[in-house]
């Protein structure tokens, strides 16, 4: 894995990342049965993929390694439950630029877990990430559903920033097929419970947009998104993310017609362009 090559799956990563909320917002069924079908279609595609690139699944799997992608498994489908259920409450817009939040939580993290100190910019960030979060809803009342579902769409942002930081204990040791189809696996696990029943009953076209889902926006992607952070640290790899909320504001503007408000374009601006100030951030090793 070259640094530049690092970069390209980055960028693609993102494109289609920017897809998911677009595809959850068109698939009618229960938020339960979104995740569930995401990760049903993703497993399948990535064993395929492995079989077809004779790549054992279970190779170099210690208990240790097993321990970390279980639990960035379980941060993987909490991320995908709230940020499904932050749709279903404020639309695709402000769900995403919720979930655009999760470099700061990247920052916090890698401070705790990767003893990285940091830096103003790094702090700087943060500041304008929460400014730019409290812009976001026409006005910031806990019992309006906007304001609710952009809670929601923080706590995705952290649990997706959990597990960009876990991932970095196995990105380089396992092969990121292995890492998205065992995380994947996790995912359907804990939602099998509560979503087995609603998705048996979904119409046929919501088993299209949830494939797609699953296969571009789940399995492809992620192995682009693990691959990449071989390379790239988790908060030089957020960079490319700030285009995840233009993508899905854009196309939820143009499909479902989410006008973006102007404080909503504000707090956007002031998000992204914390998110890009991780170009200052050190050069990745």
């Amino acid at each position: 894995m070259t640094h530049n090559r690092a970069l390209l799956f980055m960028h693609v990563a993102a494109l289609l990342f920017g897809l998911t909320g677009i595809f959850g917002k068109l698939a009618s069924t229960s938020t339960d049965a979104i995740v569930l079908g995401r990760a049903v279609f993703a497993v399948a595609a990535l064993v395929l993929f492995a079989l077809w690139a004779r790549n054992p699944l279970a190779a170099g799997l210690t208990g240790k390694r097993l321990a970390s992608l279980l639990l960035c498994g379980v941060f993987l489908a909490i991320h995908w439950l709230t940020f499904f259920h932050a749709i279903k409450l404020s639309g695709v817009g402000i769900a995403t630029l919720g979930f655009a939040s999760f470099p700061a939580f990247v920052v916090v993290l890698e401070a705790v877990f990767w003893r990285e100190k940091p830096s103003a910019s790094d702090l700087l960030k943060v500041a304008l990430v929460c400014a730019g979060l409290l812009l976001i809803p026409p006005q910031f009342d806990l019992a309006a559903s906007n304001t609710t579902g952009l809670l929601w769409a923080i706590l995705s942002g952290f649990c997706f920033a959990a597990v960009s930081v876990g991932n970095r204990l196995t990105s380089g040791q396992l092969h990121p097929v292995q890492i998205a189809c065992w995380q994947n696996l996790v995912v359907m696990a804990c939602v099998l419970p509560f979503g087995a029943g609603a998705m048996l009953e979904m119409p046929a076209l919501d088993w299209l947009w949830i494939g797609l889902l699953g296969v571009l926006c789940t399995g492809l992607a992620h192995v682009l998104f693990v691959s990449s952070l071989s390379v790239l640290r988790a908060r030089v790899a957020s960079l490319f993310f700030a285009l995840e909320p233009v993508y899905g504001i854009l196309i939820a503007w143009w499909l479902f017609a989410e006008q973006p408000t102007l404080r909503m374009l504000l707090g956007g601006a002031l998000i992204i362009s914390a998110v890009l100030m991780v170009q200052r951030a050190p050069k990745p090793a």
